[in-house]
């Protein structure tokens, strides 16, 4: 955790210094060692919440983007369950920085608990993850509104676990560097993939980071993801009913993957 409890004063990790823990009110201590981010640890094993995770300099980049007095919000459901925000705005919308790898069952709990929620993911994690979505780029087709695209075959291009959130996903496929590691021009764009599915197709959004951080710091929404899926679906039927197409026959319609094209065929070996 970034922040502690002392002298009941909310504070970031030095070296000696003693705290307790906002959430559960037990002793922890300063980690300040050269190869993790300084942190605050609980003493022992014990975790008062199970979904916080060891964080990375990249959480703390995009965490430092906000006000610290909206970083690691105490959240409480109503049956007593009691979580962490990595980011709640002063509108009421949660921020979820996520680096490792996440079951579904937690991301569904978590989508269920926070409601109003983004997730924005690390797409460096995986060296192959950002390859994969630099190629399936070119397949993504363009809609009459500008930066928004609309994807037939999404799991080509993103990590399959995050295909079917009910809360929007920001892909950072660029992450935090310096202006020598990096140039701005391309790290400046977000990949959004919307939840939900428009006739079939994913709608994906580009989004700079300046646009995210302005919506995030004065919105409830970033995206208004429903309206954008109605409008998208409704260009999308109007475009089928042009062509006389079936809802069966306009899903034939679409080429296969990049990576099945052009694959000689196999015949399967009998044993």
């Amino acid at each position: 955790m970034r922040f502690a409890l002392v002298n009941s004063v909310r504070c970031e990790t030095s070296p000696g210094l003693i705290g307790c823990c906002p959430g559960c009110s037990q002793p922890m201590i300063a980690k300040c060692g050269i190869h993790r981010v300084w942190h605050w640890a609980h003493r022992g094993k014990r975790n008062c919440d199970p979904w916080w995770e060891p964080e990375t300099p990249w959480h703390r980049a995009w965490k430092d983007q906000f006000p610290s007095e909206w970083q690691e919000v105490i959240r409480r459901g109503n049956a007593g369950e009691k979580h962490i925000a990595d980011v709640r705005t002063e509108n009421g919308l949660v921020i979820e920085f996520q680096h490792s790898h996440l079951p579904t069952p937690e991301m569904a709990a978590r989508e269920a608990f926070h409601r109003n929620m983004v997730w924005v993911v690390d797409g460096t994690r995986l060296s192959r993850d950002r390859y994969r979505f630099l190629q399936a780029r070119s397949s993504f087709r363009p809609t009459h509104m500008k930066s928004l695209f609309v994807v037939f075959w999404p799991k080509e291009g993103f990590p399959s676990t995050w295909l079917d959130c009910a809360a929007p996903v920001f892909f950072d496929f660029e992450g935090f560097g310096t202006a020598n590691e990096t140039s701005e021009k391309n790290r400046d764009l977000l990949w959004c993939l919307l939840p939900g599915r428009a006739e079939g197709y994913a709608v994906v959004a580009a989004v700079s980071r300046g646009m995210f951080l302005d919506a995030a710091r004065k919105r409830a929404q970033i995206i208004p993801s429903q309206k954008i899926m109605e409008m998208v679906a409704a260009d999308l039927r109007r475009e089928r009913a042009a062509t006389g197409l079936n809802a069966r026959l306009w899903a034939y319609a679409h080429p296969p993957p990049r990576k099945w094209r052009n694959r000689p065929f196999r015949r399967r070996s009998r044993y």
